[in-house]
């Protein structure tokens, strides 16, 4: 399955738990907040979509995802993304 696809699925899924899903140009990498009581998710538009996964990765970490129903190639990019975001958070612990 093409990463875009899995993007724009995973995107689907943040809106399916009520998280608002905003694409913006600037200097930033993008990541879950809640502003004025609203979820907001967002993603830099400058960016590839390999971080665009990796920030919905991160965010729908913390939300109840499995609500949400998936296709079996999609949960397995998730899980791959929350694998890869373990190694590198352990990598850098390691150097502590």
């Amino acid at each position: 399955m093409k990463t875009s696809q899995i993007v724009k699925e995973l995107e689907e899924a943040a809106r399916q738990l009520g998280v608002r899903v905003r694409r913006e140009k600037g200097n930033f990498r993008g990541g879950y907040c809640i502003r004025e009581d609203e979820e907001i998710l967002m993603l830099n538009r400058s960016h590839p979509l390999e971080v665009h996964l990796a920030v919905l990765a991160g965010a729908l970490r913390d939300l109840p995802i499995d609500t949400v129903y998936l296709r079996p190639a999609v949960r397995r990019a998730l899980e791959e993304a929350w694998e890869r975001q373990i190694d590198v958070e352990f990598e850098a612990d390691e150097g502590d």
